[in-house]
């Protein structure tokens, strides 16, 4: 059975030594002082541990079950939900307006962190809901939030949302859903949409369908799409669940991973809707959620990651096998720990240098969208709008790498169902596919992102890691970082520079190179992260710190991410220079 211990102290270092949110100016900070985050998070990590993780096996093992049109979750599954309803967790950073508690998006993601690790697929049918929630929230009339949101924030109704068609992943353009104009004012929506997370199940009373589907006179592609609130269950003037929805399950899909979550295929038959927000300005709605949902997927890709390293290094403790090269380590045994070995050590170091630098990324993501909504804050929110696609796509590649890692050092035993190995591995491989497979997010971030407002943000991002070496430069200490990071922006900018000057008059120069550039990219922000951790980790030091353990541990691990990490950025630099032509070569024919 999976074990999981929420890393509480990691947490609270990167709230408050690295973000120093209690002194921050975003409104609702000044109250997360250390007791408090604290508190909620010590709570929150019971949670995991005591109700969520002991689910995770079962969730795996028995998958959901269509019955008769009714999905039915795993076993546990439902005490689990109340338990998660009665604490208050669904409603953590929700508006009071409607029930919620109002705490910044942050802390929501610190907690939505542990959840993850200890039941990726149970956490989705509240994660899901609060994407959901979010996009009535933004775009809902007085009407709909009030009919809908107090019942979303509790989860005793949950929410999904309803993109992909049979043939139309991606290009939502091509989609075929119909929205018919009725007499009341409400559409009839006809279609079918698959893969629908946490599309049907017995949690809650009703679910709350956002699905995408095109009215007429919108037009050709995405244009003439728009949003519409479909409810598994119509709702009767005093709030009361009326007559069912002409909507239907029609299978559930049989996945690889994330078993205790319903996949649906979902089928609208004439299905009664309501327009949310603007006509077909569905895609403008929809992004409320998708943009939440990708910050949300590549915390799924760390999150699964620090579970399965968790699982690896209880084992390399463990498991004996060997003997340490240098001498002896446990003479009394007939090997020593395979933690010894220099090769297990290179597979914990990577695992760790990378789930300690996501998290930062990570929470500093977060904490850019609180400073933009509360705050209005322009710089922040292109800040963020550059830096997501980086969140989802690089963060869950390398997730599932750092999970197949942990896997790799339980040998034999990690491709057996008798560890938890194998579950995380295969958890953690759709979150590099589902809310916008990581190929597009890459061309997301070379195509649209980078010249985004002129490509002001791309330069205040290269100026800040400026900034940041510049403020180290009377700290001997700083330098392996500050050199690694320095070299490593360098040859981000030569790659943005390469794709001005040959992606105009050859798109597919750049487009060839963009994953290699959000990969880039990627370990340039995890280098500034450990830049900055380190920095953080030298001062408490400074201060007379009691757990120097920590501190030089955090120290050690940066080291290893700059000096065994960062040089990847030359490989990717290298590819992108190559262009166009090693990509494009072969005919069709010739594959």
């Amino acid at each position: 059975m999976s074990s999981f211990i929420a890393n509480t102290k990691d947490m609270q270092f990167v709230l408050h030594e690295l973000l120093k949110v209690s002194n921050s100016d975003v409104p609702g900070y000044e109250e997360m002082d250390r007791d408090f985050t604290e508190a909620v998070l010590d709570a929150a990590g019971k949670v995991s541990s005591e109700v969520l993780a002991p689910l995770n096996e079962v969730g795996d093992k028995e998958g959901c079950v269509l019955e008769n049109g009714v999905v039915r979750t795993p076993k546990g599954f439902d005490k689990a939900f109340e338990a998660m309803k009665e604490g208050g967790w669904t409603a953590l950073d929700c508006d009071p307006e409607f029930g919620g508690q109002g705490m910044p998006y942050l802390l929501n993601c610190a907690v939505g962190e542990m959840f993850v690790s200890a039941n990726m697929a149970f956490n989705m049918y509240q994660g899901l809901t609060h994407g959901a929630y979010s996009a009535i929230h933004t775009h809902g009339t007085d009407e709909q939030k009030q009919t809908y949101l107090p019942k979303m924030v509790t989860c005793d109704w949950t929410g999904t949302m309803n993109l992909t068609e049979p043939h139309c992943g991606t290009d939502l353009g091509l989609m075929r859903t119909k929205a018919e104009p009725q007499d009341d004012g409400s559409y009839a929506i006809t279609g079918t949409k698959i893969f629908i997370s946490a599309g049907d199940h017995d949690l809650s009373d009703n679910v709350i369908h956002l699905v995408l589907a095109k009215a007429p006179g919108g037009g050709e592609g995405t244009k003439g799409v728009s949003l519409f609130i479909v409810p598994k269950f119509l709702v009767n003037e005093d709030g009361s669940l009326g007559e069912r929805n002409s909507l239907s399950v029609g299978k559930l899909e049989e996945k690889m991973g994330i078993h205790g979550n319903a996949t649906c295929v979902m089928n609208y038959d004439g299905a009664k809707g309501w327009l949310l927000g603007d006509l077909h300005k569905g895609m403008r709605a929809m992004f409320t959620m998708m943009n939440e949902a990708r910050l949300g997927v590549g915390l799924q890709g760390y999150a699964v990651a620090e579970a399965a390293y968790q699982e690896a290094v209880a084992y390399a403790k463990d498991r004996t096998q060997g003997r340490d090269v240098t001498g002896v380590k446990a003479p009394e045994k007939a090997a020593d720990p395979i933690i010894v070995h220099p090769d297990v050590r290179r597979m914990l170091m990577d695992q760790k240098s990378f789930v300690e630098g996501a998290r930062a990324f990570t929470f500093w993501g977060a904490h850019l969208i609180d400073r933009s909504h509360a705050l209005d804050d322009a710089e922040a929110e292109g800040l963020i709008s550059l830096m997501t696609p980086v969140i989802k796509g690089f963060l869950t590649d390398k997730g599932f790498e750092t999970a197949v890692s942990a896997q790799q050092v339980f040998g034999g035993h990690g491709y057996t169902e008798d560890w938890p190995m194998s579950q995380h591995v295969r958890d953690a491989r759709i979150a590099m596919i589902y809310e916008g497979a990581n190929g597009i997010q890459a061309l997301d971030l070379v195509g649209r992102k980078l010249a985004q407002d002129g490509g002001k943000h791309v330069m205040a991002f290269f100026e800040m890691v400026k900034a940041e070496c510049k403020s180290h430069d009377d700290d001997e200490r700083m330098k392996p970082f500050t050199d690694a990071l320095k070299n490593a922006s360098k040859q981000l900018q030569t790659a943005g520079m390469f794709f001005m000057q040959n992606g105009m008059k050859n798109p597919n120069a750049a487009l060839s190179g963009s994953y290699d550039f959000m990969h880039l990219m990627g370990h340039v922000c995890l280098g500034l992260m450990w830049t900055r951790m380190a920095k953080a980790a030298f001062t408490a030091l400074d201060n007379g710190a009691s757990d120097t353990a920590f501190y030089e541990g955090k120290i050690a691990t940066g080291r290893y991410y700059m000096a065994r990490q960062l040089p990847a950025c030359a490989m990717h630099l290298a590819r992108i220079e190559t262009g166009a032509d090693p990509v494009m070569a072969l005919t069709d024919d010739q594959f």
